[in-house]
């Protein structure tokens, strides 16, 4: 009698003859090694991973393979740094893959982050002010009136030319941290 073969067996007899190439192997490893920096990446952005132990699992891979972790890795916490959050941990990352002192980039960072969040600031209250005056002029005012800034047109216009004209001084700081 004929021996009745699963799918599964069927499929491992047709592959046993079909080879991979050398130029498939490279990719395959390639998205490893891209899945592997990223989930670092994200682990130690969310804080579930330390620096240390970052450190010492990219020590433990093969010479070329951590090399490459670490690009990748340098690559997407400069591509995390943003203006909506203090990125002192992203910062502390870099400076640590690149084995450098980046004090005088942290400084200025920090400095356009502090401006950013004044102008910002700045722009909610002269929002603020408009809509409270729309209101009123509509017959609506007083002490529990509190606008809802972020849902209008103006806020929206005035946050977008706010964003756009700092995120190319945070292009200038990430150009000087891809150039270390």
């Amino acid at each position: 009698m004929g021996e009745i073969k699963s799918t599964l067996e069927l499929a491992m007899e047709r592959t046993k003859k079909v080879a991979i190439s050398e130029k498939e192997k490279e990719e395959i490893k390639q998205k490893e090694v891209l899945q592997k920096a990223t989930s670092l990446f994200h682990r130690y952005r969310e804080g579930h991973l330390s620096l240390n132990e970052i450190l010492k699992q990219i020590e433990k891979m093969e010479k070329k393979t951590a090399a490459t972790v670490k690009e990748l890795l340098f690559s997407q916490w400069i591509d995390a740094l943003s203006l909506d959050d203090d990125d002192e941990r992203i910062l502390k990352g870099i400076e640590s893959l690149k084995q450098r002192n980046i004090n005088e980039v942290k400084k200025q960072f920090h400095h356009l982050l502090s401006q950013y969040q004044r102008e910002k600031e700045k722009i909610k209250e002269e929002v603020k002010v408009q809509f409270t005056e729309a209101l009123r002029k509509d017959g609506i005012y007083g002490s529990a009136v509190e606008p809802k800034l972020e849902g209008g047109e103006l806020w929206k216009i005035e946050n977008e030319k706010l964003d756009l004209s700092y995120k190319a001084k945070l292009g200038e700081i990430k150009e000087q941290l891809r150039v270390l």
